[in-house]
């Protein structure tokens, strides 16, 4: 086994770093932790499974995101060299694209952030000096504290949670689309936020997003939807994307038959006014949809010695609560505050548990208050 540790010569030292965080997980709640973290002073290596670019996931949006928000986590916005500004972002509803870029090419411009892709976490442990991983090549990482940002499936979770380690299924999944807007025939306007739709047993969300080059102007932006299905849980069981209670992958297009296609197909022509039917449809004929099985978690706890969790690895709520992207911001401020505060010694679970009872309360509501949705909208499906 080898071992693979951040260089901790500066923590601490005279140019004012205070420790070494190892972040699981380089999607934006791991992405906006690292940088909270650099910002508090401590050095930061981010372990992410994925390539260096991910890919992107079609037709994801956060409300509630604006350039100021970000501003707020990536600091001043200049590229390493403080000549190049980084790409704004516009107000309103965001792809999920464009804000992971957003905050990534800050990440690669902080000299204090080191993220290694193509690194997948088996393991966690901890002492009472240190935390680390171990990867599954057998590697170890170590610092002062591991916080996991790895996600509903989260790996780090087993650690901090292992009575409680699995989010689950919530019964149905959510079909995922994007195109442009210009290759729609319909006349009729877009909504400035989210359109938020009911037709039969089904809710569509439907929302402009700017265009790949940024662009907010009519005519120039894209189109996305969401549809909360909860009749496809034999595919999502058939596929693997779903086993016992646990959601493990979504569905691609190649995972789609096509009787589900035609199916939808007819359902949407059926269900969604002009111009959502129309959006849905391109994508169908297209082929370019995705089918994400929704899990939710609602945590007991966040922490555990020098491990702590953030984001979808700390909390799962169904993206209906709009508030995924606002409480993984707030955790990766409270629990950088909390890692600057208590990093040395014997201190740092003590502060750990501080970030847990800022963060535990407002999270297990607001999962739980998705909860009720679910359980309305999707009822014994799962």
């Amino acid at each position: 086994m080898t071992t693979a540790t951040r260089d901790t010569s500066r923590s601490g030292n005279g140019n004012g770093r205070q420790g070494t965080a190892v972040v699981v997980g380089a999607s934006l709640a791991g992405l906006m932790t690292g940088l909270a973290l650099a910002q508090a002073g401590v050095d930061v290596t981010m372990l992410e499974r994925s390539g260096a670019v991910p890919r992107a996931r079609r037709g994801a949006a956060l409300g509630g995101v604006s350039e100021g928000l970000l501003s707020r986590i990536t600091g001043s916005g200049l590229s390493k060299s403080g000549l190049t500004p980084l790409s704004s972002v516009a107000s309103g509803v965001q792809s999920w694209s464009a804000v992971h870029a957003r905050l990534r090419a800050a990440v690669d411009a902080d000299p204090c952030i080191e993220l290694r892709p193509h690194t997948t976490v088996r393991s966690v442990g901890q002492d009472a000096d240190s935390a680390w991983v171990i990867t599954s090549d057998g590697r170890t990482f170590r610092g002062d504290v591991v916080i996991g940002a790895d996600g509903h499936g989260s790996v780090v979770r087993g650690g901090v949670a292992p009575d409680k380690p699995d989010a689950t299924f919530a019964g149905y999944l959510i079909w995922l689309g994007l195109t442009d807007e210009s290759a729609l025939m319909s006349s009729r306007r877009l909504p400035r936020d989210v359109d938020i739709l009911t037709g039969g047993e089904d809710y569509l969300l439907g929302y402009p997003l700017p265009g790949p080059d940024g662009s907010v102007a009519p005519g120039s932006r894209q189109v996305g939807w969401a549809w909360y299905d909860a009749s496809r849980n034999d595919l999502l069981r058939e596929t693997g994307a779903v086993v016992g209670n646990v959601v493990r992958r979504s569905l691609t297009s190649a995972d789609i038959p096509e009787t589900t296609f035609r199916a939808l197909a007819d359902r949407a022509e059926d269900l969604w006014p002009s111009p959502w039917r129309e959006a849905v449809l391109d994508c169908i004929e297209r082929r370019a949809v995705i089918g994400t099985p929704i899990a939710e978690y609602v945590p007991d706890q966040l922490v555990n010695g020098r491990l702590a969790l953030v984001g979808d690895a700390a909390h799962v709520p169904t993206p209906m609560t709009g508030s995924g992207f606002s409480a993984s911001l707030h955790d990766a401020e409270a629990v950088a505050a909390a890692v600057a505060a208590g990093v040395r010694g014997p201190a740092m679970a003590q502060a750990l548990r501080g970030y847990e009872d800022e963060r535990l309360g407002s999270v297990r509501s607001m999962v739980q208050s998705g909860r009720q949705f679910s359980r309305s909208f999707a009822g014994d499906a799962a």
